[in-house]
């Protein structure tokens, strides 16, 4: 297995707290960045080449650069936990095994960015996620790494815990600072963005919770040792939610550069397809993204072998190719029903909209529609046609990237997968029968 940076010791008794975690050097990175120039920090952030690992893969440190900072006014630093994507659920396993690696990059961040108070806010269905984050900031505060004059410094930081009312379309930045602030979670319309005017109208930075913790050994390697880790402009490591029929479901820490082929197939991380299967299509990067089928997951149009990267995955465009996104790997076997599959997601998005763009509201409604009437066995092949068409008319054409998540699987079902649509308009009915449950992440 490639080097570990994120999930490394935690088969050490006590990793969860405070003395576990100094015990393996935890903290350490703090007081080094404490002895550095706020600028500084942001200096190896950008040397990293570090990308956000909420599924948007931008460039951290240049997303940092850009917070505005007029004097006088308060700046501040939102960790995302609202972790809600279908197949994803990378975040919650960090912070449940390994919070104070969180807290201490929250504090580092905090630091580098002049935000005196912080927030994590995160998904109200994971209380015990919560309580035990904060378990570990109120170690923190004890020892002295949180609250007034931290280690001597002059630097003070209050960090609190928020927690959600189970809204996806809070995962959006702007949505989970309307969330924050009290009122309903709307994406808002941007300019002006939150690194000028977020939270309480003051500068905000909003960073996924695998970004900030990977802060931590960024300053304990340096940037340019970490972005010596992985190919190209994809630097470091990824953890990687690995879910459906496979051997060895989990969280996965891999190097970014990794085949797709070796992840799925090799003891190390997945074990293959399970009961001996065949592999038939893969959801890369949580249920937003294209899905792709097998040919093409394993290689590109070009026949190369594809990679856990962002340009490797994304190669093609949406006709050959996919995003990594959150790193929510969805493995699909040869019985699996993509039709099912897409109505699942389709339920989901439905649900979700939050009703603000009209494209979104209804667009999700009807492809959710057209979708159960397929699989009822009353669908038509002008339905196909009107799916596809529906997609299209909200794919871009909404305040926030949500309408793009829920047309995209639609569309790649589509793009890839027709004849199975066709089959249920032929037959009512697929030969196949699996898909992928969001309710309880398990196949059906």
């Amino acid at each position: 297995m490639g080097r570990q940076l994120l999930l490394d010791n935690l088969d050490k008794p006590g990793i969860n707290t405070l003395s576990g975690y100094q015990q393996t050097g935890g903290y350490e990175s703090l007081k080094k960045a404490l002895q550095m120039k706020p600028e500084d920090i942001v200096t190896e952030v950008q040397k990293s080449g570090l990308r956000g690992r909420g599924g948007a893969g931008f460039p951290t440190g240049m997303k940092w650069s850009f917070l505005a900072k007029p004097p006088g006014e308060p700046r501040y630093l939102i960790c995302n936990a609202d972790e809600s994507e279908p197949g994803t659920f990378k975040d919650r396993y960090l912070m449940q095994h390994k919070p104070h690696i969180l807290v201490e990059g929250m504090i580092i961040s905090s630091f580098a960015l002049g935000a005196n108070t912080s927030y994590i806010y995160i998904r109200g269905e994971m209380m015990y996620v919560y309580h035990i984050l904060q378990k570990a900031i109120d170690e923190a505060y004890a020892a002295g790494y949180l609250g007034k004059n931290i280690l001597g410094s002059g630097f003070d930081l209050d960090l609190h815990v928020h927690c959600g009312a189970g809204a996806y379309i809070c995962g959006e930045e702007t949505a989970l600072i309307e969330s924050l602030e009290g009122k309903r979670g709307n994406p808002r319309i941007k300019p002006p963005f939150p690194a000028v005017k977020g939270l309480w109208g003051c500068p905000t930075v909003v960073n996924n919770v695998e970004t900030i913790a990977a802060v931590v050994p960024i300053i304990r390697i340096t940037g340019e040792e970490y972005a010596k880790i992985g190919v190209g402009k994809s630097t470091g490591t990824k953890l990687i939610s690995a879910s459906g029929h496979i051997n060895k479901p989990g969280v996965y820490e891999i190097e970014l550069g990794v085949p797709v082929e070796e992840f799925i197939y090799s003891e190390q991380y997945c074990g293959g397809i399970r009961n001996g299967k065949k592999l038939k299509a893969v959801v890369a990067g949580g249920s937003s993204v294209p899905v792709l089928p097998a040919e093409l997951i394993l290689k590109t149009a070009n026949g190369e072998a594809r990679l856990m990267t962002y340009e490797s995955l994304a190669d093609g465009g949406f006709a050959t190719g996919t995003m990594l996104g959150s790193g929510g790997f969805i493995v699909m076997d040869e019985d699996t029903s993509i039709v099912k599959n897409v109505w699942n997601f389709s339920r989901f998005y439905h649900h979700e909209s939050c009703g603000q763009c009209s494209p979104c509201r209804e667009g999700t409604g009807w492809m959710y529609k057209i979708l159960s009437r397929l699989l009822d066995g009353k669908g038509e092949t002008k339905d196909i046609d009107l799916l596809w068409d529906i997609q299209r008319k909200i794919e871009g054409k909404t305040i926030c990237p949500f309408g793009d998540a829920a047309a995209w699987p639609v569309a790649a079902s589509i793009r890839h997968f027709r004849n199975e649509f066709e089959q249920y308009i032929s037959k009512g009915k697929s030969d196949v029968k699996h898909y992928y449950r969001i309710n309880n992440l398990q196949e059906s």
